[in-house]
């Protein structure tokens, strides 16, 4: 890799152990199906864009991706007890849901410009069901900053009942379904007719999001899902 980010060596140590206990928790109290892995274009930077209905579908697809993510998640759940320490010991980069963070963004773009892949929620939270809502444009923007490519991440089963069903012995599916990588298109307009560019391009993601998903999981963008050919 190359350029001002590099993942840290206590992460490179305690990533592949935490990954590899998550598989064998979700193996054992689900029924795992992942399908797409050879759309991941391995050891290349891009945004592995993921709908998010609830805490288990960072780990989940952190668990079972092809090789290790960078992933961002909402700072607030850095203060709680397991889940915080979790995160930390991934090196999960807080961001701070609802405000504008250069800083933040500054930092993304290090992790992508230096060849790392990146796991984000384009709706940039929890929608606590299925349904999809309408995604924030910045997505949009880390693209345009970084030409980097975006590969759906698409969750089924991942619902708020998941621990619930799986206490009960259950063993619920999980899916991860991932799609090809999409190239998004280039944004030149400027002023209104930029931001309206940049929400377009976030939506394009969502709607090929919505293509890998289950009619309930579609949301806001189920009359214009994009589906795989």
């Amino acid at each position: 890799m190359s350029g001002g980010y590099r993942v840290p060596l206590k992460f490179r140590l305690s990533r592949p152990f935490l990954r590899a206990v998550f598989r064998g928790i979700f193996h054992l109290l689900a029924q795992v199906k992942i399908t797409g892995t050879e759309n991941v274009p391995l050891s290349k930077p891009y945004v592995a864009a993921m709908n998010h209905v609830s805490i288990y579908d960072p780990p989940f697809a952190a668990a079972f991706w092809s090789e290790p993510l960078e992933i961002i998640g909402a700072a607030d759940v850095f203060d709680k007890p397991v889940q915080g320490q979790l995160l930390r010991a991934y090196g999960v980069i807080p961001v701070h849901r609802g405000e504008y963070d250069r800083a933040l963004f500054q930092r993304i773009i290090a992790v992508l410009a230096a060849g790392y892949p990146l796991l984000m929620a384009p709706e940039g939270g929890r929608s606590h069901v299925p349904a999809m809502r309408r995604a924030l444009p910045g997505i949009a923007y880390i693209v345009e900053q970084t030409k980097a490519p975006v590969v759906p991440a698409a969750m089924v089963g991942t619902t708020e009942d998941f621990w619930q069903r799986a206490r009960r012995g259950e063993r619920p599916s999980l899916e991860l379904r991932i799609g090809k990588p999409i190239t998004l298109p280039e944004i030149t307009a400027r002023g209104k007719e930029k931001h309206a560019a940049r929400q377009a391009n976030a939506d394009l993601v969502m709607r090929h999001l919505a293509g890998l998903l289950p009619e309930e999981y579609r949301g806001v963008y189920a009359d214009s899902a994009i589906f795989p050919t």
